[in-house]
């Protein structure tokens, strides 16, 4: 049985194939076609997750659509998809119902709490469900504009960010604050008893057209005069107060229990996730890690398999590098059409070899093997590397290479079996989706990678997950000493993830990266 899912097609398009119950390949539309108009079905990711599976069009049992798909449209997108999937079945999905599923069913959890919380779906901003064995059973829902999402996003626009697009922006800022701002955050936030958030429109002016539409009860909570404009110095403390109120909402929306499954757009929210995990009221804790509109389309799929085919088989839902891969002759044929010198490395061990001492000699490369990863987190597949040895690192990452505030640190890759040895982390570091402390012997090393209070994102990496990467850390281990890795996404100024070796080239050569590993093709500037 083959189901084909397509999530959010007004914003974040993506596409996902279960086959059989076993999730074979899942990409973003946006890391492969650049001018997506919203409400158009994802073509160039239906067609690339197709034959990843090895499916024709014809064989699609069903495909499965998430809402909210726009006004309007639903006759030519109904149209348009029979058309596409002559056999198949075609599902309408709720917003929150495919986050549930996305966050339970491959979480190899047999029963749950499942929280998903968004900005808006269909109106719903929030919702709590009950999870056992195949079945996922509504309890309590929340609706805009008691957003926790939509009040984050007011935030962002204040600090002077993008709204819908920095939040993850204000939330690393939050980790240089202090909890001053907190309680305003909690007052706007509150709850009559036994209810969940009711926001508090007093401190919003609905005519204000100023960022985030706050008013002058807000401003005045703050200390600072109607309008005004928030000054540098204060900006991390407006972050840290609105975390802060957040994670204390959250924890007690959730409640408490055995484990926790978590999706929608605050599951991106690392430090909401680590205080789930650091809050002492769960047993388990699992965040779905592509975990916002883009990963709706996995849920979709989870849940036409098991909620209309009545399925029973769950798998679980693998390393997340779900995407193309490209082969040494795909590879050769780009280089040589860009006219580009390059070195082909014939052996694994070589390619590992060459790396570790481009590293050592403190050089930022690009690691782009296998298949690309779904989501925006790179796990080691579509990577930006360097050492935490290099005492340039934090420089030449941030400033002269991804161009990003120095506020937002790089992740730490390191083997999950030596992991112990410097962090204290929770399991959801294996999809990057949480953070960790560095332990105190450590905080000289790492000290380039540090947000506020110790903290440092982690990532977990398993032979079993990524046997090449996981390789590349253990050489570099045997050469220095220090078995880790800083690792940032591979794409530049804005742009998704790298997909294609055309991606790659073009973002090598736009940027300070010293050296590219491309397959077994070594780059060099």
């Amino acid at each position: 049985m083959v189901i084909l899912g397509i999530g959010g097609i007004l914003r974040d398009a993506s596409v996902a194939i279960l086959n059989n119950g076993d999730l074979v390949s899942a990409i973003e539309q946006a890391k492969l076609a650049r001018n997506h108009r919203a409400g158009r079905l994802p073509e160039e990711a239906i067609e690339a997750c197709l034959k990843l599976a090895g499916v024709e069009p014809k064989a699609v049992d069903c495909a499965a659509l998430v809402r909210p798909i726009g006004a309007g449209p639903e006759t030519a997108l109904h149209l348009e998809l029979r058309a596409r999937f002559p056999n198949a079945q075609i599902v309408l999905v709720d917003h929150h119902v495919a986050h549930a599923a996305s966050a339970y069913y491959p979480s190899g959890l047999d029963q749950a709490t499942v929280l998903t919380l968004d900005r808006e779906g269909d109106l719903r901003c929030g919702a709590l469900w009950k999870a056992a064995g195949t079945k996922v059973e509504l309890q309590r829902e929340l609706y805009y504009p008691d957003s926790l999402g939509d009040l984050y996003g007011r935030v962002t626009a204040l600090l002077g960010y993008q709204p819908n697009a920095d939040e993850h922006k204000v939330q690393w800022l939050s980790t240089a604050g202090d909890d001053r701002f907190t309680n305003v955050f909690l007052e706007i936030l509150a709850s009559p008893q036994g209810h969940w958030p009711r926001v508090n429109r007093a401190y919003f002016d609905s005519h204000r057209v100023t960022p985030g539409g706050f008013g002058a009860r807000f401003f005045e909570k703050l200390g600072m005069a109607d309008g005004e404009e928030i000054p540098a110095s204060l900006r991390p403390h407006v972050a840290s107060g609105l975390q802060r109120a957040v994670e204390a909402t959250v924890i007690d929306m959730a409640g408490k229990g055995g484990n926790l499954a978590l999706a929608g757009g605050l599951g991106f929210n690392a430090l909401l996730v680590a205080a789930l995990e650091n809050s002492g009221n769960w047993d388990n804790v699992f965040v779905q890690p592509a975990s916002g509109n883009i990963g709706a389309g996995i849920g979709a799929v989870y849940h036409a398999w098991f909620g209309l085919f009545q399925q029973t088989r769950r798998s679980a839902i693998g390393n997340l590098c779900l995407g193309p891969s490209y082969s040494a002759e795909e590879i050769k044929q780009v280089l040589e059409n860009c006219k580009l010198r390059f070195r082909y490395l014939l052996t694994t061990g070589e390619l590992i070899e060459k790396a570790v001492a481009e590293l050592n000699d403190n050089k930022i490369i690009a690691w782009m093997h296998q298949r690309m990863e779904f989501g925006p987190r790179a796990l080691g597949n579509r990577s930006i590397l360097a050492s935490p040895r290099n005492p340039y690192s934090t420089e030449n990452l941030n400033i002269f290479i991804k161009r990003r505030e120095p506020f937002r640190k790089f992740a730490a890759s390191v083997p999950v079996e030596l992991a112990a040895e410097y962090f204290e982390v929770g399991p959801n570091a294996r999809f990057l989706a949480t953070v960790g402390k560095v332990r105190e012997a450590h905080r000289k090393t790492f000290e380039s990678a540090i947000l506020g209070k110790d903290l440092v994102r982690v990532h977990l990496v398993s032979k079993q997950d990524n046997e090449l990467y996981w390789s590349l850390l253990h050489a570099a281990g045997k050469a220095t000493g220090l078995p880790v890795l800083y690792n940032t996404s591979f794409n530049l100024f804005g742009d998704p993830l790298v997909c294609s070796p055309r991606d790659a080239v073009r973002s090598f050569y736009s940027s300070g990266i010293d050296s590219m590993f491309i397959g077994n093709f070594l780059l060099q500037k």
